[in-house]
């Protein structure tokens, strides 16, 4: 089952298409990746799914709600972490988290859901006083509220420190082997890397890539880099190196070689190749593209 179904969704405001025939399955009880530069469509998307935007034109359904015409309704089965969320400087985390709980009528302990965000030493500080890390803390527990069935996250790390984004990713998972569906927008690519099943990526308000990462790799090129650290300088193998068909480029820095390979390469003939120039190899690794790789090659180029 389809926790989110969108089909052939527009949103135009005036001439501008800020999402132009979009269409997007996330399926029940994936941790689903939203990526794309600034001005994709992204938050656009987001607002139409969950029923603060209306579209142009296309259907929308989450968790078998029509977004359109049953929000509210839908609203109450998913927990949404916005960007930019504004506290209420007067109310302490504990009061913001009540009235979450009051608003879907559920029975949740205030002081457990913060605690499990790692405020526990401020559950009646006010949110005035909050570093921007800690009101995306605040804003998490209440999306928490009431075991919600789909999760929608957008730049939920932003302000974190790297443990604040661990913690992140540890509820994430929890929520996730719970039977949460999450929707996880961001632009930290290592963030996304880490937790997500299948990432999608918007450009100019289209989808332009969808799969796992593997996959995405693949259809990107799927190059990888032959780290190889030798015992001796590199002097006079980098042009060697560079002139083999099954590599793009070289890079030498003392005795460590950098060596981009093509996508079929074998790695083993390019360490022989090494060897038989007469140079002893200390250690070798490969590096395979990263995320931020691929979505650079997704957004910048004609992919």
């Amino acid at each position: 089952m389809a926790a989110i179904d969108i089909k052939a969704l527009q949103k135009r405001y005036g001439d501008v298409r800020a999402v132009d025939d979009l269409d997007l399955t996330v399926e029940d009880g994936e941790i689903y990746g939203f990526l794309g530069p600034n001005g994709a469509g992204k938050s656009t998307t987001i607002d139409c799914l969950l029923g603060y935007a209306t579209p142009t034109s296309g259907t929308i359904e989450v968790l078998d709600y029509d977004a359109i015409e049953e929000s509210v309704a839908l609203r109450q089965h998913v927990g949404v972490l916005p960007e930019d969320l504004s506290m209420y400087d007067r109310l302490t985390a504990r009061k913001h988290v009540q009235f979450a709980i009051d608003v879907k009528d559920v029975d949740d302990d205030p002081e457990a859901l913060l605690e499990r965000v790692g405020l526990q030493d401020a559950i009646d500080r006010k949110a005035g006083g909050f570093s921007t890390g800690m009101s995306q803390r605040l804003a998490l527990a209440m999306a928490l509220v009431g075991e919600p069935e789909l999760l929608v996250l957008d730049e939920p790390t932003s302000g974190l420190d790297p443990n604040g984004a661990r913690e992140l990713r540890e509820i994430i998972r929890e929520e996730n082997e719970r039977g949460a569906t999450v929707f996880f927008s961001s632009h930290i690519m290592e963030q996304v890397e880490a937790v997500c099943d299948r990432v999608g990526i918007m450009k100019s308000g289209t989808m332009v890539a969808e799969d796992d990462v593997a996959g995405l790799r693949a259809a990107a090129g799927g190059g990888s880099t032959l780290i190889v650290t030798l015992q001796q300088p590199a002097d006079g193998l980098t042009a060697t190196i560079h002139g083999r068909d099954d590599v793009t480029s070289v890079q030498a820095d003392g005795t460590s070689l950098s060596i981009s390979l093509e996508k079929n390469a074998r790695k083993t003939a390019i360490i022989g190749a090494i060897e038989d120039e007469g140079y002893s190899i200390e250690d070798f690794r490969t590096q395979e593209a990263s995320l931020e790789d691929i979505f650079a090659s997704y957004t910048e180029g004609a992919a």
